[in-house]
């Protein structure tokens, strides 16, 4: 894999840090968040997102997504994790926008019914936030649970995607 590049970009949500190698984003960071990666030795700012295909087009798309006129992504994505992570994380991209599941009901669709805290594990260590959507995944009771960029953030993110299901999510 090539060097690591980068950028920090705003958003409603505050401040995003995106990493990238040339060609695929890597992470996606709350810099407010309640942990951040530490960046790998050979990582280079780059000062400008207009500066890096990869920024540019993630840029794009997050702001169409915060704008409410794009419900998907379609990045070239590069995590890294365990076989068993990337599995979590591919099962949260088939999440429909403005819904929630439960972390019982991911390990379902994985296969594993009974590796609930495993899933839930593999979700906090998703290295591509809002974009691999692991603020869909809630409580078996419906709340909202922890959450790298806070729970706020999370409550933010289901908002926008669905201020219905918002409102329920408010009252747990």
């Amino acid at each position: 894999m090539s060097p690591t590049a980068h950028t920090t970009i705003n958003s409603p949500v505050g401040p995003l840090r995106l990493c990238a190698t040339d060609t695929h984003l890597t992470r996606i960071d709350f810099v407010h968040g309640r942990k951040i990666t530490p960046l790998p030795d050979d990582a280079t700012a780059v000062q400008h997102a207009d500066d890096h295909p990869v920024f540019v087009e993630t840029a794009r798309q997050l702001a169409a997504y915060f704008a409410g006129e794009s419900e998907t992504f379609d990045l070239p994505l590069a995590p890294q994790g365990t076989e068993f992570q990337l599995r979590v994380w591919q099962q949260l991209r088939l999440i429909p926008f403005g819904t929630t599941i439960s972390y019982g009901q991911l390990a379902q669709r994985l296969g594993q019914p009974n590796a609930s805290r495993a899933v839930g594990l593999a979700n906090g260590n998703n290295p591509l936030s809002i974009v691999v959507p692991c603020h869909r995944v809630i409580g078996a009771d419906g709340s909202l649970t922890g959450f790298g960029g806070g729970i706020d953030t999370k409550r933010q993110l289901l908002e926008l995607e669905s201020p219905s299901l918002f409102a329920l999510s408010k009252t747990t």
